[in-house]
Formats: structure tokens, C-alpha cells, sequence
């Protein structure tokens, strides 16, 4: 009879195949050396190798926030997991389900502050939905069908799973357990009266649509209801793409530099529904553009989680319910709506806004983003890190019905670039740009070379103004002409893109971007445009310059 046994590393590679996982990220691990020999007899889940963990775990945040999958990284002990961390956050605070897997010292050393030895529930137990280690290998189908439970359930998030080494390396004759199947809540019949009785009886209701968890079917519904009912609608911190933002009902995001047409809806509103959003600093102006914990407006928070009503803001009408069950039960409902002249107003509102000054210098980003705008395919995805260089595609591309944005809620640099590389490495054929800072892009320039080896070839602009653009807006609004630590010596970025093969240009001048694009999405090995603006353009709307001059008559 043939011998049954196997490793805790192969049993645990059998339990990611029974749930799924086609792909992984990941540095590789002395630590965790038994599940890459697993995977060597697993072609059908990719590996894609990285250059850095914290590149390997944006990659899997995005990877999770694309497909609704959870997405699944492989790092080592100590180092591997601290820097892994980053992208561990950015699922927490993008509601975004992941699984970063962390090798371990064997069970005999713990406690002894052994080699790169850390207790993970302690260090990510902040940062994660849940924080477990496999103490024994039998228990391995348990824990993983948990894990992947957790990551998806409610509102959706990152789990740590450490694995001791002697776990991995020991045998057992337990098997893989069956794929999971998550539940999402569905509100009451009562709730879809409640919300419809609050909002019929409204003035100026406006929509706050946010977080995790969104079908495609999920997307559509929503859509069908606003739309029936002429509600305005916002996005919360970069969540430009649940409702198509051609919708007479779409008025912009509520996320950082909120236009006057998104701060004046907000301030009129009489009834607030928040759906499937969290109150985060962002969308909220600090806690300040409502008062906490009772806001003027009627609210109606519905939310997959428990836990987010009533977390900062007292509802009117709390509703326990995933956003895809919901926009089902709301789907049809037609109400009497008083407020239809008022919803035309502020979609005019939103449109106004889209117009964009002349910049300073000879690259205007207003004229690049609108050259997007009218060359990228419908179901283009865009992704970017954190800076001032990401307001103008958040604020001015108009995201369609199969258009993405994959941006961290986190605020983290260095997003963009992996996010990229996990999206196109899912959609080969789809065109997937990235829109970078030069201080952002330096984050993880080096996951080009991941890139390189997997042969997939992203766009990347790097938006290059030699500062690091939010830091000195503020630095120069609140202690103007006192510039310090702000200031960035860049390299070569085209011969640096150039070193991983990919085709790279330098653009200094509007009237050049087009054909320069044209040439990088012609590439197949990618592309690397360095768009070289002024220091002065800062902002849309105020200059550097601006800023100071401000800044020093204010006493």
C-alpha cells in the first residue's frame, strides 16, 4: 500500500489548491523551505518572485483588491515579516482580503529570542483581522480553511499565519479540507422599509459609497437603485470605481482635496447613507465636517461588519449587510423623490470641476490625464502610491463601468509599482498604468525586475517635480520659505527602466506626451515615461508659490 504521509508543507500547499490560489507572491525563505518544495510539483499556482517583501505584499493587497480573492504572500522569519508588514496595513485599512504567510523558528526554540525569532501575534495583532501560528501540523486544513474564511467575511481583511518550522518538515496522514464557502449578511425586509422611509421624507439625501467586498452584479445593482431614484452619490477614499463616474448621479469622492461640489453636498445633506463605508480620517476631514459622535444629517449606515456601526458616527438606522445583498434588495425600489432638481444641480456641480487650470512649467498633468481620458481602453486599470501627484487622475479621470483604481486607503508610497505588476500579471491583456511620484516610485523601483522576469509589462509615468509633494505643500503652508528634509536628488530614471529592459522616455513638454504614450503602450516588455513638471504645480489649484505667499500673510 502506498505510504499516505506527506509533509506539513506539501499538506499545507494542498489546502491553498483545494481553495483556489492560482497565484503567489513572495520572497523565498530558509524557513519555509519544505512548502517551496511543494510548490515545485504545483505548476498550476504561479510563483512570482519579488525583489522585497514589502513589494510582495502590495502585490497581494492589490491582487485581493481586484479579484475579491484573497491575495496570498510567502515571506520569511523576522526581516521577511516586519518588511511584509506594509502591505499588511494596506489590506487592514483597504478592506481587502489577503493572507501573508511567515515562516517561523522550529517549536523547540521559541521564546528564546532566537534567529530573527518574533512573536507575530504580538507585532501584527493591530494590523490584522486575525494572527494565529500552526503549532500542529494536523490542524493545518483547519486553520487554513479559517484563514481564508476570516480574510473574506464581513468586512474583508488581512490574516497572518505563522508557520514553525518543525511544523512543516513533520508528517501526518491528515488531508486537505473542502473549499470554503463565505456567507455575505442580507439586510431584513424591514430594513429595506426603514431606509426607503428615510430617505423618502429627505430634501438633499447624498450617498457616501465606499469599501470592500463588491461584485460586479453588486456594482450594477447599486447602480439601478441611485439611478431610479436620482441619489447623489460621492466615493469615499478611493473608491472612484463602485459607481461608473458618467452616472448623473456620480458627483465626485470624498476623499482628500474635496471639490466644492463634493464639500457642498456634504455640508447640505439632511440624510447621509453611508453604504458599505467606513468613517475613515480622509472622507471625514479629520472627524470635523460632522460632528462626532451625532452628525446633523439623518444617517443610515449600512455595513458587512458589526463592528463599524456606531464606531464613530451614532446611526439613525444601522443595517447589518454585505453591499452586494443590499444593492440586490434595493434594486428595484422606486421612490417618490422631491429632490431631482437638486440631484441635476450637483451632477452639474461635479462636471464644473473637472475643468482644470493651466499649470506652471512646460508639462501640464491636466493635459496628460485628459489625453487618458480619451486613449485608454474602457476597462483600463490605474494604480498609484500616495503623494500629490495622485490628484489628478483621482480627481480628474472619470472612472467607467469596467475601469479600476487600485490606491492604498493607508496613505503608503511605494503602492503603485507592485500594484501594477499583481494587476497585470492578472489581466495580461488589459492595459494597466501606473501613475507614480519620483519619491514614490523609489519606494519599490526595484520591483521592475519582478516585472522583467514574469514578462509583464505594465506602463508606469513617473510624475517627476524633485520633492516629495504633500510633505512640502504642507511644510510650505505652515512654515513657509523653511523647506528641509523635502527635497529629492533623483537618478537616471530612464536608464534605470532601461536596466530591466523595459522602454523608457524622458518628457519634458505637454505637446509630447501623446506620441511618447503611444510608444509605451506599444511596448511588450513595458514602459517607464518620466514626466518632468514644475515644483510650482503642486496642487491643481494653488502653486507653490501660492501656497507661501498665503501662508506668510496669515498671522
Amino acid at each position: 500500500m502506498e505510504n499516505q504521509t506527506k509533509t506539513g508543507g506539501r499538506l499545507l500547499v494542498d489546502c491553498l489548491k483545494t481553495q483556489g490560489v492560482r497565484r503567489i507572491f513572495g520572497v523565498p525563505g530558509e524557513s519555509y523551505l519544505d512548502v517551496l518544495n511543494a510548490l515545485y510539483d504545483a505548476p498550476e499556482i504561479e510563483l512570482i518572485g519579488n525583489r522585497n517583501e514589502g513589494g510582495a505584499a502590495y502585490m497581494a493587497a492589490a491582487h485581493g483588491q481586484l479579484t475579491g480573492e484573497p491575495g496570498i504572500c510567502f515571506v520569511t522569519r523576522g526581516p521577511g515579516a516586519t518588511n511584509a508588514s506594509i502591505g499588511v496595513h494596506t489590506a487592514q485599512q483597504g478592506s481587502t482580503p489577503m493572507i501573508l504567510f511567515v515562516g517561523q523558528v522550529g517549536t523547540d526554540m521559541k521564546g528564546r529570542e532566537a534567529f530573527q525569532e518574533i512573536d507575530y501575534r504580538a507585532y501584527f495583532g493591530s494590523v490584522a483581522k486575525w494572527v494565529t501560528e500552526i503549532d500542529r501540523i494536523d490542524r493545518i486544513p483547519e486553520v487554513i480553511a479559517r484563514a481564508f474564511s476570516v480574510a473574506l467575511t464581513g468586512r474583508q481583511g488581512p490574516v497572518v499565519v505563522a508557520l514553525p518550522e518543525d511544523m512543516l518538515t513533520s508528517t501526518t496522514s491528515a488531508v486537505a479540507g473542502p473549499k470554503i464557502t463565505v456567507a455575505e449578511a442580507a439586510p431584513a425586509s424591514q430594513d429595506i422599509s426603514a431606509i426607503t422611509d428615510i430617505l423618502s421624507r429627505a430634501k438633499k439625501p447624498l450617498v457616501i459609497v465606499g469599501g470592500g467586498g463588491w461584485t460586479p452584479d453588486g456594482k450594477a445593482d447599486f447602480r439601478r437603485f441611485v439611478e431610479a431614484n436620482h441619489l447623489p452619490v460621492v466615493s469615499s477614499f478611493r473608491r472612484q470605481d463602485i459607481l461608473d463616474n458618467t452616472s448623473p448621479c456620480y458627483i465626485g469622492d470624498a476623499g482628500l482635496g474635496k471639490t466644492k461640489a463634493v464639500q457642498d453636498a456634504l455640508n447640505a445633506a439632511d440624510v447621509i447613507f453611508a453604504f458599505n463605508m467606513r468613517f475613515g480620517e480622509n472622507t471625514t476631514d479629520g472627524y470635523e465636517r460632522f460632528k462626532v459622535p451625532d452628525m446633523a444629517a439623518k444617517l443610515i449606515h449600512a455595513h458587512a461588519s458589526a463592528e463599524e456601526l456606531n464606531k464613530v458616527y451614532t446611526a439613525d438606522l444601522p443595517v447589518i449587510s454585505g453591499p452586494n445583498r443590499l444593492a440586490a434588495a434595493l434594486a428595484e425600489v422606486n421612490m417618490p423623490v422631491g429632490w431631482a432638481d437638486y440631484a441635476t444641480e450637483t451632477r452639474a456641480a461635479h462636471e464644473a470641476s473637472l475643468v482644470t487650470p493651466p499649470q506652471p512649467g512646460d508639462l501640464d498633468m491636466g493635459v496628460v490625464v485628459r489625453h487618458l481620458q480619451t486613449t485608454l481602453p474602457k476597462d483600463a486599470i490605474l494604480t498609484n502610491g500616495a503623494g500629490n501627484f495622485a490628484i489628478w487622475h483621482s480627481k480628474f479621470f472619470q472612472y467607467g463601468e469596467d475601469a479600476r483604481l487600485l490606491a492604498p486607503q493607508s496613505g503608503a508610497m511605494g503602492y503603485g509599482l507592485p500594484a501594477a505588476i499583481a494587476a497585470k500579471a492578472e489581466h495580461p491583456d488589459r492595459t494597466v498604468v501606473c501613475i507614480a511620484g519620483d519619491g514614490d516610485f523609489q519606494m519599490n523601483c526595484q520591483e521592475l525586475g519582478t516585472a522583467m522576469q514574469h514578462g509583464i509589462a505594465p506602463v508606469v509615468l513617473v510624475v517627476n517635480n524633485g520633492t516629495y509633494g504633500t510633505i512640502r505643500m504642507h511644510q510650505e503652508r505652515r512654515y513657509p520659505e523653511r523647506v528641509s528634509f523635502t527635497d529629492i536628488t533623483n537618478p537616471d530614471f530612464v536608464a534605470l527602466a532601461k536596466a530591466y529592459d523595459f522602454h523608457a522616455e524622458r518628457v519634458t513638454q505637454t505637446d509630447d506626451f501623446a506620441a511618447a504614450f503611444a510608444r509605451a503602450k506599444a511596448s511588450k516588455t513595458g514602459a517607464v515615461l518620466e514626466l518632468v513638471v514644475s515644483p510650482e504645480s503642486l496642487t491643481p489649484a494653488q502653486t507653490l508659490s501660492q501656497m507661501r505667499a498665503k501662508a506668510k500673510e496669515t498671522p
